[in-house]
């Protein structure tokens, strides 16, 4: 009997998606609340595509990565976190969590270094791993098992 695959969703990159392709939804006290829904929905459309599979929902962690330390201008010319979706996080972290999938944020790197190294060790095992995310970079793990 083959295995489902793991599948692995950059909860970062699907965060900025939501937050730029919805328009501004709030609750009624007026807090923004278009990045969790939209989250949300490609979570459940995702879990509806692989009922079966074993899920984890990974995030950047707050603060410095690695690469911060070994190149000062890393991502400089990016804009800062809107405010609007910087107070969506806690709550959707939340949400994720409710709808009873694990949720990885590790401390130093990134959503996608995490979902790199682990499809990396999941393939090496033979493990099949699917990888659902905006970011084009992470085209480069393609291979048999991912």
């Amino acid at each position: 009997m083959r295995q489902t695959p793991l599948v692995l969703v950059d909860g970062s990159s699907y965060l900025y998606r939501a937050f730029h392709a919805l328009p501004p939804l709030t609750t009624s006290t007026g807090k923004p609340t278009g990045a969790v829904k939209g989250v949300l929905n490609m979570l459940l459309s995702l879990r509806r595509q692989y009922p079966d599979s074993p899920f984890a929902v990974v995030f950047d962690a707050k603060g410095p990565t690695f690469r911060d330390e070994l190149f000062a201008e890393y991502k400089s010319h990016r804009p800062p976190m809107p405010d609007d979706l910087r107070g969506q996080i806690e709550p959707l972290h939340a949400s994720v969590r409710a709808l009873g999938l694990p949720l990885l944020c590790v401390d130093g790197v990134e959503a996608d270094d995490v979902i790199g190294t682990l499809a990396r060790q999941c393939a090496a095992l033979g493990r099949d791993v699917v990888i659902s995310t905006g970011d084009k970079d992470m085209a480069q793990l393609v291979c048999p098992h991912v």
